[in-house]
């Protein structure tokens, strides 16, 4: 989706060329007919005809030609030297100018962006926030204003602002007051307290999750507008530890998260007006028997008393969601028979109130 300047691109260039090659193919085929028909030479002997005085070679003609024949020389000529000025002025157009139309396109993209997902920072975390991101087709637009991850960015055909995101301005080009979210991976914390407050202040619903270093920090980070942080250092230390302290559990994870040997997933399937499971306890719906996938947690639609392992006497009501484990055709099979949810991947994002629901003052988990 967010690969049209290079495919707009891509596309003028093969017209261009395409319109040059065959204007000169035109050129070659009229200039070989026209020594035929003019001087009576064979087809080949035209064309050759054409090819030394497109080009300007200067070898001797194969035969002495009439007084049309040198007319039809000259206008071939004009016609031959014109398609090849044609092709070179186009070619250093397309060299020097491919750049500047690139970013004349994306400008007016972002322009039109909406509700779209804003990535700080393109390093390690960055770039793979947003490879799952796009491979789940998520309007993204990437902020850097280092040279070697713009390169990257450039490489990996997505939208970007080339600048600072501690900037305002390069923020509101990167189309901050219409975007959903806001994610900072800027390598220092300040840079991304500085940035969180920038961007709350230019839109006050707008979701920001950010990356932070340092675990003391994440107060101050939530105090400049932030919803949502994660210290990917500390969660990498933590999965370390359990590699220690929990193996089996480890290898558990590995498996579902990884994908490494089963093609299992933890996911969330929402209950919908309508659903064969709405009013049903877990006994009455046979989730596990009909679909194959096994009930982790029931969130409510308000968020309060969500239960962990719930029993088969629990209730299902619609706006509940479901956090299930399973295979990936079984749960999409839950989701659209049982809860019948159709929405894409990309819709059910799009259409999340992260601020409203992601707030943990609002949560209260019970284990049952």
């Amino acid at each position: 989706m967010f690969r049209f300047y290079n495919d707009i691109i891509d596309n003028i260039i093969v017209v261009r060329i395409a319109i040059a090659i065959s204007i000169l193919v035109v050129v070659f085929i009229v200039g070989s007919l026209g020594y035929h028909l003019i001087e009576g030479m064979q087809f080949f002997d035209g064309f050759y005809m054409t090819f030394i005085t497109i080009t300007t070679i200067g070898f001797s003609e194969l035969k002495n030609l009439s007084q049309g024949g040198r007319i039809f020389t000259m206008v071939l000529f004009v016609m031959g030297i014109g398609v090849i000025s044609y092709i070179a002025s186009q070619t250093t157009h397309l060299i020097f100018e491919s750049e500047i139309f690139r970013l004349r396109a994306m400008k007016k993209q972002l322009e039109k962006m909406e509700r779209h997902y804003i990535i700080a920072g393109y390093g390690r975390i960055g770039h793979r926030i947003a490879e799952v991101l796009q491979d789940a087709n998520i309007s993204i637009v990437v902020v850097d204003n280092r040279e070697s991850s713009i390169e990257r960015i450039k490489d990996d055909k997505l939208l970007y602002v080339d600048g600072d995101a501690q900037d305002e301005q390069v923020l509101k080009e990167a189309g901050i007051e219409r975007a959903k979210g806001l994610i900072c991976t800027l390598s220092r914390d300040q840079d991304n307290v500085f940035t969180t407050l920038i961007a709350r202040e230019l839109n006050p619903e707008l979701f920001i999750l950010v990356r932070t270093n340092h675990h003391h920090n994440a107060k101050k980070v939530k105090r400049a507008g932030a919803d949502k942080v994660i210290s990917p250092y500390e969660i990498g230390a933590d999965r370390m530890a359990n590699v220690i302290l929990r193996p089996n559990v480890d290898q558990f994870m590995d498996q579902i998260l990884g994908g490494t040997t089963q093609d299992h997933v933890f996911d969330e399937v929402k209950i919908f007006e309508g659903s064969d499971l709405a009013g049903k306890t877990l006994a009455e719906a046979q989730i596990r028997q009909k679909y194959f996938v096994v009930i982790i947690a029931i969130i409510p639609e308000d968020k309060h008393n969500i239960r962990f392992n719930p029993g088969s006497d629990d209730e299902i009501s619609v706006g509940d969601s479901l956090i299930v484990l399973g295979d990936i055709e079984r749960i999409k099979h839950l989701r659209e028979e049982g809860c019948e949810d159709f929405r894409t991947l990309e819709e059910r994002v799009s259409n999340y109130d992260f601020i409203q629901n992601m707030n943990p003052s609002k949560s209260n988990t019970k284990s049952v």
